[in-house]
Order: structure tokens, then C-alpha cells, then sequence
């Protein structure tokens, strides 16, 4: 098969520039190109649909296409919204150019894709708009919907209106709307992102109709040539980074302690603040461990701030402020990995100081990184909110442990346990890294996909698809923002509908 990923914001090239640097260069990016890369394995003639940017802050972006080395993933950057970067929130009016770009794009190649996956919202309205114009059905892999954000912040007291003009709810939630209904296949990492993102009271509607939208439940997988427990070339480079860190940051009576170690973004849902908290509410963690935070892009918390994104600053600031109040200064450090390669080195490094890594995300769709890390041997201590589930627990058995990330007591004793016990850190270290080899590839994931689409497609190659993409992203015409006033008005009150 030929197989488009239509993926709009954020970028992709050779290095994987500012991947977690940056909210558009999250882990949805590397979920597309470890994806794309499989199919490419199976045999399927795989492009990444992108933004090409022409912009001197943004010089990676630049050139119109080119080949992943070592592969025959292509990647393919479309004109469209002009040429400076623009963050995904800005992206919307301009995404029936990117369709119209790709569209003509396969003209001049006189061919069609077999089908399209697409990804976030902003991806699959595009797919539904590509479907509209050349009949090539898409599937939807949302990563993440609007709704449950919107939630989270309205309940810190923020209006409506404001969230509205700064994440432009109203259109994402209408592009969602309609990638969802219209598309062939729903690929989802774990039941729960299912039943808590999709059946959303924003959502809902669109499953109570007679027809039944088909999901399919496709676990990500992890690169194990980069994540694993074997011990790599570089490994030695990425330890005496973390000793310059440790010499650095932390006590010299404290160094030869293990660590926890933290490599989420700065971002408010990813609750680094919760885990500082609860490190620094619980002396007896304290004695018995440092606590590491990944922060890529900057060494120098103090002297580098201001290298970040305004919401990231706001993020290192709380961070700073904790460590001041609970007196944290020679316990925590900062460590700047760059790549995947470095990470995993630190993942490993953890390992063999009997570290444990915690990700305490007040909600995480899937989480990559917990599976990352337990590809490496770390023992984890994840959030009980959102994919963890699905990942640390099969039937009674776990794999790691589930914390509430709003209870800083449920962190610090989760963390303390492995910390304490060696028997339960040796038990979670090999049942972690049995999962991930059993469950987690690729290969199953780019396999499943491939299988639903082909059989999608048999069962309904006589039959004529219908869509409907609202007149907004066709034409962008601002005169047709009022189809979506109904949106407005529901999702304005989600948080009466909610209680």
C-alpha cells in the first residue's frame, strides 16, 4: 500500500529538532515517524505530510522534501500560512491549503495514496478535507482532544472566552467533531482514552446516532534499537553529564544516592510542580533519594530561563519557588538531554543506580515515555489517570505503580516503596522490561493498522462515503465561524454539564 500521515504542526527532519523542546514537537511527533518507519519495514511506500517553514529561527524546515537516511519514509513539507513559524493554535485557517498543497502534490505524481492516517485534530480535519476532495478515506488517531484541556483549565477559574481567544477551542473542538465522525478507523493507544476522551460530553453525540463508529484499540510501540537495557558506545558521555550535574546541583554527601528521575516537558498538565511538591512534603523520600529533571534546551535553570517558551518560564519558576520553600537546594538537579539517544543513556544510568522514574501527569493519553524508560530497566511510577492503565496493568498482574497525581502522598510513598525495597525494584525492572518486549513494537502497531485499513477497505469497496466538512475549513471564510455557535455555547458550559 501507499500510506500518507497527515501530521500539520510541529515538524520533522533528520535530527529531530526541538522535539520536546516545544509544545507542537511533543510525543506525537515521534508515535508518526516510529509509525511511518514501520510501515516501511512491512513494505508499504510511507510520507509524512507536513509544514514547510521558511523562516531563519526555523532553518531545519526549510528544504520541500526529504528521505529519513536509511529508510524510504519521505517527508514532504507543504506551503501553506505563509512562511514564518506558526504555533499549532494559528494553524486552523489555513489547513485547506495544506490540503490543496498535498492534493496537488499527488496531480503531478498521478497517483493517490490507498489511504491516509492522520493525527491531532488539526491532521484530521485535513484528512476529512482531503477525503471530501479526492475520495480517499482516512483513519484518526487524536493523540489528545481538546475537551478534557478545556476542562482542566476552566476549572482554574479562567473564562471561556479567554481560553477561546489564546487555544481556540471553539474551532478545535468543531475540527474534532468532524475527523471523528468521518473517519473510517479510530485508532486509539488504550480503552481508556476511548471511553474518557472520546465519550466526553462534547463527543458523546456523535456515538448515539445508529450507525457505530469503529475504534480499534493499537498499544505504541518503543525504537528497543534505541530504548533498552543494554549498555550503548555513548552511554559513558550522557553519565558524565549527569555527574557534572550531580557535582553541580547536589550535595557532595548526597551523590552517591539514586535518583528519580523526571523528563516531562514543561507543560501545566505534565505536573512536574505536583512531583516537586510531593518530594519536598516528605522528608524520609528525601534521605533516600535526589530527584533529576530533564529539561531539554536549557543547563542553567537560573541563567537559561529565559530561553523559554513564556508557559515553560511560568513552569521553572513554580519549580524554583518549591525548592526554595521546602528547602530543596543540593537535592534536585537539572539536567539538559538532547535526543532520544541521551535519554535513554540516562534511562540506563538510572537503572544502574537503582533510580525510578515518575511521570505525574494529572492526564496522559498514553504516555511513551513510561514505556521508554521501562525499556531501559527503570522501575516506573506513573499517573492512574489516563493510559497507564492500559500499560502496568493485565488482568491482576502490574507492571509498575499507579499514583494519584493530585495526592502527594500517593506520589512519595509510590516512589519510596521501589526506593526501600530492592526485592519489589528488582521485581518491577524485570516485569517492566518483559512488557515492553512482549507488547510495545512497532511492528504490531504498523501491522494493526495496516490489517484494519485493508479490511476496511474490502468490506466497503462498493460503497460510496458521504462527508460532510464543515464550510469553514474548506473555504475559510470568516462569515462561517456561525456553524459552530452551538459548539461555543455547549463547551462554554462544560462546567455545569460536568457537575
Amino acid at each position: 500500500m501507499h500510506i500518507a500521515c497527515f501530521n500539520p504542526q510541529g515538524n520533522f527532519d533528520q535530527h529531530d529538532s526541538y522535539w520536546t523542546q516545544h509544545p507542537d514537537f511533543g510525543g506525537q511527533l515521534v508515535y508518526v515517524k516510529e509509525l511511518a518507519f514501520a510501515f516501511d519495514r512491512l513494505g508499504h511506500e510511507t510520507i509524512i505530510f507536513t509544514r514547510r517553514i521558511e523562516d531563519e529561527d526555523w532553518p531545519e524546515f526549510q528544504q520541500p522534501e526529504e528521505v529519513y537516511a536509511g529508510t524510504n519514509v519521505r517527508i514532504v513539507r507543504i506551503s501553506f500560512g505563509g512562511k514564518a513559524f506558526l504555533p499549532k493554535e494559528q494553524l486552523w485557517p489555513f489547513l485547506h491549503e495544506f490540503v490543496e498543497g498535498i492534493r496537488q502534490w499527488y496531480h503531478q505524481a498521478g497517483y493517490l495514496p490507498d489511504a491516509v492516517t492522520t493525527h491531532y485534530g488539526d491532521g484530521g480535519i485535513s484528512g476529512a478535507i482531503f477525503q471530501q476532495l479526492t475520495g480517499v478515506p482516512y483513519t484518526f488517531t487524536a493523540h489528545s482532544l481538546g475537551a478534557q484541556k478545556l476542562e482542566k483549565l476552566m476549572g482554574t477559574g479562567v473564562s471561556y472566552e479567554t481560553l477561546d481567544q489564546q487555544y481556540q477551542f471553539t474551532i478545535r473542538l468543531a475540527a474534532e467533531r468532524t475527523a471523528i465522525s468521518q473517519a473510517m478507523i479510530r485508532f486509539v493507544s488504550t480503552q481508556q482514552e476511548k471511553e474518557q476522551q472520546y465519550f466526553h460530553t462534547l463527543y458523546r453525540d456523535l456515538f448515539s446516532q445508529q450507525k457505530k463508529l469503529p475504534f480499534v484499540v493499537v498499544p505504541p510501540g518503543v525504537n528497543q534499537d534505541i530504548f533498552n537495557d543494554k549498555p550503548q558506545a555513548h552511554d559513558q558521555a550522557v553519565t558524565e553529564i549527569i555527574q557534572q550535574v550531580l557535582r553541580r546541583d547536589v550535595a557532595k554527601e548526597r551523590q552517591h544516592l539514586p535518583w528519580v528521575i523526571a523528563s516531562s516537558r514543561l507543560d501545566p498538565k505534565k505536573n512536574v510542580t505536583g512531583l516537586v511538591k510531593a518530594y519536598g512534603e516528605h522528608s524520609h523520600l528525601q534521605e533516600c533519594c535526589n530527584l533529576i529533571l530533564a529539561v531539554r534546551g536549557i543547563d542553567d535553570p537560573q541563567a537559561d530561563m529565559h530561553r523559554l517558551k513564556n508557559e515553560e518560564q511560568q513552569q521553572l519558576a513554580s519549580i524554583l519557588n518549591l525548592i526554595q520553600t521546602y528547602q530543596l537546594a543540593g537535592k534536585i538537579g537539572f539536567v539538559n538531554l538532547s535526543g532520544q539517544q541521551q535519554l535513554a543513556a540516562a534511562y540506563r544510568e538510572t537503572a544502574r543506580r537503582h533510580g525510578v522514574f515518575a511521570l505525574t501527569s494529572l492526564y496522559e493519553p498514553f504516555g511513551l515515555a513510561t514505556i521508554e524508560a521501562m525499556a531501559c530497566g527503570v522501575p516506573v511510577v506513573v499517573t492512574a489517570n489516563g493510559g497507564g492503565q492500559d500499560i502496568l496493568k493485565k488482568g491482576n498482574e502490574s507492571f509498575g505503580l499507579l499514583v494519584d497525581p493530585q495526592q502527594s502522598d500517593a506520589i512519595a510513598e509510590g516512589i519510596f516503596s521501589l526506593m526501600k525495597d530492592h526485592v519489589l525494584w528488582n521485581t518491577y525492572h524485570q516485569k517492566g522490561l518483559e512488557r515492553v518486549r512482549s507488547t510495545f513494537t512497532w511492528n504490531a502497531a504498523a501491522d494493526a493498522y495496516v490489517k484494519e485499513i485493508q479490511q476496511w477497505k474490502k468490506n466497503t469497496q462498493e460503497k460510496a462515503r458521504q462527508i460532510n466538512v464543515p464550510d469553514y475549513f474548506m473555504k475559510h471564510e470568516s462569515q462561517n465561524k456561525h456553524e459552530f455557535e452551538s459548539i461555543r455555547a455547549r463547551a462554554a458550559g462544560i462546567k455545569l454539564e460536568q457537575e
